[in-house]
């Protein structure tokens, strides 16, 4: 079986996608995208910082400053809808790539 290139652009997105949906497993946005589970693995290892394999966790980032309600409540829509234009973006790729595919 040969191996399959994908994009930079493509690997990237993928690993947002998978960042972007905190109850998702890397087997279903793989599944989703039609990669192979240990190649999106490898990916978001990649983004990390960490060789493909390596078992260690990243660092964990010095606590923030906690915001008032408002200020928190504003916060989460603003985050929400940048997951929400990243997830639309994705797999609008997403569907641009594998349209080009399936044409000969």
């Amino acid at each position: 079986m040969a191996m399959k290139h994908y994009p930079a652009g493509f690997k990237a997105d993928a690993v947002t996608l998978y960042r972007s949906r905190p109850g998702a497993t890397i087997k279903s946005v793989a599944t989703d995208l039609g990669v192979n589970t240990e190649t999106l693995r490898n990916w978001i290892r990649a983004a990390e910082g960490r060789r493909p394999g390596a078992h260690s966790a990243p660092r964990a980032q010095a606590p923030t400053q906690v915001p008032g309600p408002v200020e928190a409540e504003l916060a989460a829509a603003r985050k929400r809808i940048r997951v929400l234009e990243e997830e639309r973006d994705i797999l609008r790729k997403a569907a641009r790539y594998f349209a080009g595919e399936t044409r000969w």
